[in-house]
Parts: structure tokens; sequence; C-alpha cells
């Protein structure tokens, strides 16, 4: 493959032009970032939407470091002097890393094996004839008996028939169409087999019982089973090994090796084995066990990536004063009461697991701070004692008919991580670390996204096996979904958390604290055009990042919009066609008239008689008509309750409202207000076949389910979505 042949290879793969994936190239390698190509370069490349622009990037340098090794590898074949015409094309048609390794194994400098030793001793001549299986006269002890030689080691006939089958085995088990032939068949034939070590603890036994005598075939292992197998043999509890018949391996190898009958037939039959056993089958199923782990992290960190954007794109709770309640035992609950602004008016402990009188004294507290800074909002985190705080909360609001108060039980993963952070200490200077926590659980549902980037992805918990995955692909992946969905909503540039700039394009750490540092010292920005006067940031970067900055009430209502600067004339000469100019986006009966306007315009024809691009065009139009919008605000509202449901209240068949928490490979976990997270298996989603849960739902999707048991020993709920009634259906 050359490095013309990139383009060709990764249009093919993502279904685009060409020329789509040059113009992309071309714009990476000049520094631009996914977000703002996907955003503002949707001319050059035939509008790439920004899932397809990190798919190219990915394989960008998978392929570029490919051809690295293709010239790397021609070149060492090269030196040895044994790069044919033939060799030299198979190795620059290889578009795999692993068949391009597989034809450079002949080749490779390897430590000293039994066949190197052997051609030492002068038994490659052997070997070859062996190969050849041109001889038919004699005996194989009779012709290996001219290579007796005691100078080199060599002592008798039967040394020399055990070195030529040394190199035979390692000449044939090299061959690059003969691994590939027997990797895919383990691939399709071989099963996966475990069995549980007895000298496995207690608890492992418990969790991993269905692997205690378990066999699936290789090619349907789903991710989650190989991670979860991976788990029990890296903790000893597992015995882990491929199964298939070995002895037709053997075979089919022979007869595609054996071409007629000769003296050597026994022996090339013997090394065979020999090598299959020895070389291939240890190498291939190391392989195997490599790819599928490879995959299931894959698939793992895909979901991590997707489930975390839908949660960091869920509907803000905004105008609320929330009290963030932390639940705990021991340590009680801590609360916190924040205004609409996330500002802090209010906190405490509360024991409300303890006593009676303690209990009635927490209420008092709660009621009190409820009335006094007009709460609206009470956010309970999940953890430890959720149930029993959300009793509590559910009895205060009944008993003192608190009509206006809802409650909601929040994802409280990561809050501790937050709270003991060097970034929570610095806004929070003044409080416990414990108060932080329930400051960060009463803020993230107040603005999901502002709040949940200031804690690392990997400790929010809405995946699968994440602590088992590629640390560091993990990292790059919710790095880059963090990146996505930032730079999706836009930041306000005035009251953004340096946190959260940081991962707006062509912004890094060091200029994000530049930014809130020339905040504080010269008051709030006017203009998107003054982050020029910011330290660090140039040209360069205030072109990739300017677009995602929005600032309420500045001089030009277009810094409230996602149109790039580089675009305001031509979203000037947009307004004036339609009749408008820039001070009509401040009032609300001409945002009125220019929406429905907008509708009747013909985006082709403006576009061809402003000259400009239709896509550019018609996201200029969309921003116009509504400045300021946030993309979450089409999103359904998070579900908030008044009153507790308890697990005695339902049985199989009862329908529940509930919320999607996580999903996995094998289902989805939906809170319906109960300790316990309810569990939609795959099975149960349809009455179709769906191939992947996340193809029908996504964390913070609000419906109706049907219970369909409960298992109060080993506190499961089973539920069902397709077994509620259409009537019921929540869409």
């Amino acid at each position: 493959m050359l490095i013309k042949d990139i383009e060709t290879i990764i249009a093919k793969e993502l279904n685009v032009r060409p020329k789509q994936v040059a113009a992309a190239i071309e714009l990476l390698d000049d520094g631009n970032t996914v977000p703002f190509i996907a955003r503002y370069r949707k001319e050059a490349t035939g509008s790439l939407e920004d899932e397809q622009l990190r798919q190219l990037e990915e394989r960008l340098s998978y392929l570029r470091n490919l051809v690295k090794r293709q010239e790397e590898i021609l070149g060492k074949i090269e030196e040895q002097g044994k790069l044919t015409d033939e060799l030299r094309t198979a190795i620059e048609k290889t578009t795999k890393l692993q068949e391009l390794e597989d034809l450079y194994l002949p080749y490779k400098q390897k430590k000293r094996t039994r066949a190197m030793m052997a051609r030492e001793r002068g038994l490659e001549p052997l070997a070859n004839a062996m190969m050849l299986q041109a001889q038919t006269k004699g005996s194989a002890l009779e012709e290996a008996a001219k290579f007796i030689d005691a100078k080199k080691g060599v002592e008798t006939a039967e040394d020399a028939l055990a070195g030529a089958m040394d190199i035979v085995a390692e000449t044939i088990m090299e061959d690059a169409a003969l691994r590939k032939k027997m990797r895919s068949r383990l691939w399709n034939m071989a099963v996966l087999t475990t069995s549980r070590c007895d000298d496995a603890a207690e608890e492992d036994k418990q969790v991993l019982e269905m692997y205690a005598e378990y066999r699936e075939p290789v090619h349907t292992l789903p991710s989650h089973r190989i991670l979860a197998i991976n788990r029990g043999e890296k903790k000893g509890a597992l015995k882990v090994k491929l199964e298939i018949d070995h002895e037709e391996n053997c075979r089919r190898i022979y007869n595609e090796i054996h071409r007629q009958p000769s003296i050597f037939d026994d022996c090339l039959r013997a090394a065979i084995e020999d090598g299959y056993k020895r070389l291939l089958l240890p190498a291939l199923e190391r392989e195997i066990r490599s790819q599928l782990t490879e995959d299931a992290e894959a698939q793992a960190i895909k979901v991590f990536g997707v489930n975390l954007r839908q949660l960091l794109l869920q509907a803000p709770l905004a105008g609320h004063t929330v009290m963030g309640l932390d639940p705990g035992y021991r340590n009680g609950c801590k609360m916190a009461v924040v205004d609409a602004t996330g500002q802090v008016l209010d906190h405490g402990v509360l024991q409300i697991t303890q006593s009676d009188r303690a209990k009635e004294a927490a209420a008092k507290t709660v009621l009190a701070s409820i009335r006094k800074n007009h709460v609206t909002l009470i956010s309970i985190g999940n953890g430890t004692a959720s149930y029993e705080t959300e009793q509590f909360t559910a009895e205060l609001i009944r008993e003192n008919d608190l009509t206006d108060v809802h409650y909601i039980i929040a994802n409280e993963a990561g809050a501790s991580v937050y709270s003991a952070s060097a970034l929570a200490k610095e806004e929070l200077p003044e409080y416990d670390v414990v108060i932080r926590g329930a400051v960060s659980i009463a803020r993230r549902v107040q603005d999901p996204l502002a709040e949940l980037v200031k804690i690392d992805p990997k400790a929010i918990g809405v995946g699968q096996y994440q602590h088992d995955v590629n640390q560091k692909e993990l990292s790059q992946t919710l790095d880059a979904t963090i990146e996505s969905a930032v730079n999706h909503v836009g930041v306000d540039l005035n009251t953004a958390s340096a946190a959260l700039l940081k991962h707006i394009a062509g912004i890094n750490g060091t200029i994000a604290n530049n930014i809130v540092a020339y905040r504080n010292e010269n008051g709030t920005f006017a203009s998107r055009r003054q982050l020029l006067k910011v330290p660090r940031l140039g040209p360069a970067a205030f072109t990739q990042c300017a677009g995602f900055l929005r600032i309420a009430g500045a001089k030009s209502p277009l810094d409230n919009t996602p149109v790039h600067p580089e675009s305001y004339k031509l979203a000037e000469a947009i307004l004036a066609k339609l009749g408008f100019d820039l001070q009509d986006l401040s009032d609300k009966n001409q945002l009125a008239m220019l929406a429905a306007k907008s509708k009747l315009v013909d985006i082709a024809k403006l576009a061809k008689d402003l000259d400009a691009g239709e896509p550019t065009v018609k996201d200029i139009l969309d921003a116009l008509v509504k400045p300021g919008r946030d993309p979450r605000e089409d999103l359904p509202a998070p579900l908030t309750r008044q009153a507790i449901v308890k697990l005695s209240d339902i049985k199989p068949g009862t329908i529940m409202r509930g919320t999607v928490r996580n999903i996995t490979d094998f289902g989805a976990f939906v809170d319906i207000g109960l300790h316990q997270d309810g569990l939609i298996h795959i099975s149960e989603l349809s009455k179709k076949r769906v191939k992947h849960p996340l193809d029908v739902l996504s964390i913070g999707d609000v419906l109706n389910v049907m219970v369909i048991s409960i298992d109060e020993k080993r506190n499961r709920i089973g539920l069902s979505l397709k077994q509620v009634p259409k009537e019921a259906q929540i869409g």
C-alpha cells in the first residue's frame, strides 16, 4: 500500500467520496480540530459529521503507521538480499498489520530456534528435499545418513532427520497464506471453554457462577462475556482454553502441503504435527485471545463513550433553586442548597437514619431551608442510604404539603472524586470536602454538562468493565466524547469554568485558565474579538474556538449564536436578503417574523445569490432564528417525583415509569424509584430483533416499563419494554 492509496481505502470504509477524505486529511494536517471541521468546513468535506471525522482520523493514523512499517520491512528484507518482486507486491498490497507481520515472519530476526541450529549444522538441503517430496527410492534414514557430521553435532541419521524436520516445521508454520487460513479456521470453529479454579475466592465463585463450566464458539462471544471471562482468569478464578479438533487441523495442513508420495511422507507428517503444536497453535491462540480482548475492549469503550455523551447532553433543569442531598449512614446526609446560578445558599449535615429524634430535627432543618431559600427541587444522590433519604424526602413533601417541591434521583458517581479534587478546593474553598459533594449533586441536575466535565469521565460509571479495558484508549475516547458534547452545546464565555472551557476546540488547560484570569481582571467579555487579548490565544486558536463560545448581551447579537466570526458578513447579507438587520435579533417580535420567513426560503437559491455554500447558509439561518439557543432544550425534561415507590407496592405485571441510567451490551438499567435499578434485558426491548440496546434507548430516556420478575434475595428486578401495552407506552 502506498500513501496515495490511503484516501481510497478510508473512503471505501466510510462509504464516502475520496475527495471528501482528501479534504478532511488536509484540514487535519493543517492543525484544525474535529469539531471545527465538522461545523465550519462542511463545503470542503461534503458535510462529514463529527463521528465520521474521528473514525477517519483514527484510520489515517493506523494506515500511515502501516505504510511506515511496510517501508521498514521492505528495507530489512532487502538488506538480507531476499526481497523478490512477488514478495514486494504482497507486502505493498497488504492493508492489515497482522497480515504484514505474517509476511515478514520468515525474515524476522529471532532468538536462536531449533530450525536455526539445524541450518547451522548443514541440514537445510535435507529439509528442502523433504519439502520437495521428489524422492521415491530408498528410505528417509538412508538419505539422512548422508548428512552425518560429528564435527557439526550430527551424530546419527536420526539426528539429521530431526534437525531437518525442525526446519520443515518452522518453514511451513511461518507461511503467511497457511497462517491466514488456520487463523480463520480457529475463529470460525474453535470453542472457548472455562472452568472454575478450586482455590477461587468465595466472592469470585458467586460472581462467576455461570462460567464454572462454560463453553461457547469463539465467533459468537459477546464483548461483555469476554471481559467477564478475562477478569475471572486474571483473578485466578477461571481456567480458560480454546478447543478445536487439532488432528483435523494437522490433516488439513498435511493435505495442503503434500503433493506426491515420497520417502519423507512420515517425516513430513510428524514435522507438521510438531510445528502445529509447538509453533503455530500457541501463537494463534495468543492472537485470537488478544483479538477477542481488543474487540471487546473497543466495544466497551464505544458503549461508554455513547453513554457518556447521552449523560452529558441530558436536558438541564434550569431556573431551580436546588437542594443537593448526599446520603450516608454513619456520617450523616450532607446537604447543600444552591441558587439558579449554582451559588451555595445553605449547607449542613443531617442525621436521618439514626434515632427518631435526630430524624425529626433533620426534617425541621430541611423544611426551614426549603422555605427560606425557596427550594423547588431536591437532588438525591443514588449511593449508600439513597433509599432512606428518598423516603425521608417523600414524607417531608407529603406531610408539609409542599406542592411546588419535587425530587429527583441523581447519579452521584464521581461526586466524591470531584469533592476531593484541586478544582473543587479552588471553586469552593470555604466548604468541607463532604459538603462539596452535595453541591456537585445539586449542580449536576441544573446543568449536567457544566458539572460533569469537572470529573474524570472514568469515575462517572456509565459503561461496563471500564477498569478492565485499555485505559489510554478509554481516556482518548472519553476526552473526544466530552469535546464533542461541549462544542455541540457551546459555552457561555462569561460564566464557564476553566474546566468547561478547556474542552472547547482550540483551547487547552492553560488558555482556559488565562481566559478566566482575563475575565476576573477585566470584567466580562463584550465581544468575541476580545479573546485575541487573552495571553497565548492567537489567531489560529481564535479561529478554532470562536464559533463555540457565546456572549449573551454582546455588542453584536451574532456573538450569541453559533455563527463563526468569519461568516458575520455573510450572516448580515442573509438578514438583508430577508428584510432584516442585526438589531432585529434582539427583538422577540422580529425574531418570530424571521423564523416564519426562514421556513419559506429556498436555501439553494439564496446560497447561489450570495455566492456561498448551501450547508453554511442553512446553518447560519438556523442560528439567526434562535440566538442563544441551547440544543438540549429540545430534549424531554428528566423525571422528577414527589412520592416514593416501595418494593411491596409492585408485583410482576405492574407498569412503572422510570429513567434509563446505564446501557450495556446486554440491556439497560432503569431507575423506577426503588433502591435497586431494574434491568431490561436486550431480549425484552422490542418484539423485533435488537442488535444493540443503544439502537433503542439512550441514557436519560423516560419511559414506561413492565415489571416481569422480582428476586429479593439477589436484589434483582427484571423489566420489559416490549410487553408494555401500546396505550401505556411513552414515546
